[in-house]
């Protein structure tokens, strides 16, 4: 006696698809987000099409939301990128060439007295540039530390940026400014 064959698969149409992933949703996300940002959706398009992204239960639900704003995935991309890319330049480029043209400032030789900067002749470094006050700054080592202080200076002191009130640990390779003048700290 031979067993019954197997009956053959019936296709089911109806079949219920395979849940959607959170990463599916995620990306259909945030390429709504994207074209919202750059304006080819209005608000109350992304609103809609947001909520039909968090309702939706298939995957060709998903890329029916986002089919008009993957269009332009291929060289008007990279011609965004590029044009992002070239706009930036000029930015970098100054701030590379304000980095490298700062003068370096050797730190002095470590001893009982600060070196004292101003425009004022009698200091150890002078100054002389409208910005800078009289008497107003000193450097000097202290418990094997190099600390800058500014002397109450009118246009203030800074170290990296940030202005100087009172007294700051310095170190190799900061960027100290005195008014309007910089300059790059350096130990040789």
């Amino acid at each position: 006696m031979s067993s019954p064959e197997p009956p053959a698969p019936a296709h089911e149409p109806h079949a219920v698809p395979a849940r959607l992933s959170d990463a599916e949703r995620d990306r259909v996300l945030s390429v709504l987000k994207e074209g919202a940002v750059q304006g080819k959706l209005s608000h109350d398009t992304f609103m809609r099409r947001m909520e039909l992204a968090l309702a939706a239960r298939r995957s060709d639900e998903l890329a029916a939301l986002t089919a008009d704003l993957e269009s332009g995935t291929g060289w008007s991309q990279r011609l965004l990128g590029a044009v992002g890319q070239v706009s930036a330049f000029p930015g970098r480029m100054r701030r590379a060439w304000a980095a490298e043209r700062l003068p370096k400032l050797l730190l002095p030789m470590a001893g009982p007295y600060p070196l004292r900067i101003g425009r004022d002749p009698v200091n150890g470094l002078r100054l002389n540039h409208e910005t800078v006050s009289r008497l107003h700054a000193e450097l000097g080592a202290q418990a094997g530390v190099w600390v800058l202080r500014d002397l109450g200076s009118a246009n203030g002191t800074t170290v990296n940026g940030h202005r100087v009130t009172g007294a700051v640990v310095v170190r190799d390779g900061d960027m100290v400014g005195f008014g309007r003048v910089h300059f790059r700290l350096a130990s040789q």
